[in-house]
């Protein structure tokens, strides 16, 4: 029933509103515009630097964080004194909302902030302070870089629990049999993280592609939309243009993207478990 309410009845009613004209506040009533909204999609410059712009996103954060998720979870997996703080303090920012978040990064990347502080510092103060946000070239990787440090508790206490579910037996034999921590590490924790891989790929994949909130609290799409995303042109359309039905069409092909990728981890998964 809450599937029902929340997800499938707002997009048929956005499917709905893509084919119209309709605007946020007009006295003109909508009227039916057929595909015009999608066929102006395809000439839209903006949401075709935005689509770039996201996947760039997610080919640099979803690898980086998925492989610094795993070797944070192989860490305080170790039966050592104060894993358990460290599990806390990894998974502290995920836990964190990302306006918090990307409030606190934007002082810290500001021309007097911490970060050019000690960069000044290392470098016995030949640093030349910069505005990390409105530098074309930096702004997105230093998006990318909050994202990957916000998201990747998530992740390490997914990589966690699967790590916990291999049978100790099967580390335990291969000591005996003369293999070294790395063999350990590629025949057998690897293989035996296949399903939680592919979920933790998926699912950031996902997450990544609705790259919104750091965006629109620190930079706003700048400069020279050099962090503009897909989310931010949908929200600019809607509610700054007030033009409903073409951020509707927006909002319809972004969900066919999620639900695109949801399909290939459920046929990954799928095959995963008939494999096992």
């Amino acid at each position: 029933m809450l599937l029902f309410v929340f997800l499938i009845i707002p997009f048929f009613f956005a499917f709905y509103l893509s084919f119209t004209n309709t605007r946020l506040i007009s006295p003109i009533p909508p009227r039916f515009v057929g595909f015009s909204n999608y066929v102006r999609m395809l000439g839209d410059d903006l949401f075709g630097k935005a689509l770039l712009n996201n996947f760039y996103f997610v080919a640099i954060v979803v690898p980086l964080q998925t492989i610094f998720a795993l070797f944070l979870a192989i860490l305080v997996n170790q039966k050592i004194k104060g894993s358990t703080t460290f599990r806390t303090i990894y998974f502290l920012p995920t836990v964190t909302t990302m306006v918090v978040v990307a409030v606190i990064w934007t002082f810290l990347y500001h021309p007097e902030g911490t970060i050019n502080a000690i960069l000044s510092f290392i470098t016995f103060g030949k640093w030349e302070p910069i505005d990390l946000l409105n530098t074309e070239r930096i702004a997105f990787p230093a998006i990318m870089l909050l994202s990957i440090w916000q998201g990747v508790g998530f992740q390490m206490l997914i990589f966690l629990a699967g790590l916990q579910e291999i049978p100790e037996s099967l580390y335990e034999a291969a000591t005996i049999d003369g293999a070294n921590k790395w063999k350990q590490f590629i025949y057998i924790t690897l293989p035996q993280l296949k399903n939680t891989s592919i979920f933790v790929i998926i699912s950031t994949t996902i997450l990544a592609f609705k790259l919104f909130d750091q965006v629109y609290i620190m930079t706003s799409g700048g400069p020279n939309y050099s962090t503009y995303t897909v989310m931010l042109h949908i929200y600019n359309q809607g509610f700054r243009m007030q033009n409903v039905g073409y951020a509707s069409s927006l909002t319809v092909i972004f969900f066919l993207i999620i639900l695109g990728f949801s399909l290939i981890q459920r046929i990954f998964l799928r095959e995963e478990r008939e494999v096992f």
